[in-house]
């Protein structure tokens, strides 16, 4: 979970590199692009695993899945990112909807963090033993 909070500050903070320098009319340097994608692409990739790893985790565990609201946090977190991840690849000039909706998915992913966060918390607070 660490890698992926960490993907998406990277992600914040290359995003917001090129939303400013769309904003100043400014070139941007041609890494920044490159480096967005990717982090967005491993984002994608580690949100996948943590979903596989909680599933395979929940049912080898509990034997079924629904035993806290970790999962409907994590079902979203995995659409937006999804979302964000299709929005993103087709932002075009001909498309500035995509554009709108690549950012506002990002922006309630931020909510979608905070929330499988938390639910994650009381989960794990499941699996390990009780103090003495």
């Amino acid at each position: 979970m660490g890698l992926s909070l960490g993907a998406y500050g990277l992600l914040a903070i290359s995003g917001l590199s090129l939303w400013n320098a769309r904003r100043h009319q400014q070139p941007r340097p041609a890494w920044i692009p490159l480096a967005h994608r990717g982090l967005g692409i491993s984002l994608v990739l580690l949100v996948l695993f943590l979903l596989a790893i909680g599933l395979i985790g929940t049912l080898g565990h509990y034997g079924n899945l629904g035993h806290s609201w970790h999962l409907p946090a994590g079902l979203t977190v995995v659409t937006l990112v999804c979302t964000s991840a299709v929005t993103g690849w087709r932002i075009h000039p001909k498309q500035p909807q995509m554009r709108r909706l690549h950012i506002t998915s990002n922006l309630l992913l931020a909510l979608g963090f905070l929330a499988v966060s938390w639910s994650g918390w009381t989960v794990v607070q499941k699996y390990l033993p009780p103090s003495p």
